[in-house]
């Protein structure tokens, strides 16, 4: 078995209390959270969708999240939800991003696939990803709810969206920690919901 070190013992104490600390800030939005579930509930008892995207760990969210709930998080007997990735189809992605630029590689999605009253979910720990903010601008435009998870300041992202999240940090692993936090607690009170 290899000896941890003192210096990495250290670094992983150190991560997990930053971690931890911006966890604690977030709880200050829980009404914010709260309000973004309840506007989720009432979209998937209209018959509508959750859709999301993002770059990179972002993207990587969506996906996360989308899986979430057309799976089941912790509730198995539930009925699937529709929710969606804009980040899966490399067809799509490909051929966007060739044809129209890789800032529109989502805002063409959300024409073709949103409609009014979906809730989009647009993830960017800046708020500053240009693609992010064309999709988020083109769900608005579609007349669906525009939500947005991001990181301190927020960016133009968070005066885009009807609601927006941002995660009191600065720090790119912090900020994303943040989001699948709220995404995890998203899913829980939809399944408690039975919807």
């Amino acid at each position: 078995m290899v000896e941890t070190t003192q210096t990495n013992k250290s670094i992983v104490t150190e991560a997990l209390k930053r971690s931890s600390t911006v966890l604690s800030k977030l709880a200050e939005q829980a009404g914010k959270i709260a309000g973004i579930a309840d506007v989720l509930l009432e979209a998937y008892q209209r018959g509508n969708k959750m859709v999301l995207f993002g770059n990179g760990g972002s993207a990587a969210d969506a996906q996360h999240l989308a899986a979430e709930m057309v799976c089941a998080y912790a509730n198995r007997k539930r009925k699937s939800l529709p929710a969606l990735a804009l980040t899966t189809d490399t067809s799509a992605l490909t051929a966007i991003g060739n044809d129209f630029g890789f800032e529109h590689v989502f805002s063409r999605q959300v024409e073709s696939l949103v409609n009014p009253g979906d809730v989009v979910i647009a993830i960017s720990t800046s708020g500053h990803s240009p693609n992010v903010l064309r999709g988020a601008e083109a769900a608005r435009t579609k007349k669906a709810v525009v939500v947005g998870l991001t990181g301190e300041s927020g960016g133009p992202l968070k005066d885009i969206c009807d609601y927006c999240v941002c995660v009191p940090a600065k720090e790119t692993a912090r900020i994303q920690e943040g989001h699948i936090a709220v995404g995890h607690i998203l899913c829980s009170i939809i399944e408690q919901a039975a919807v």
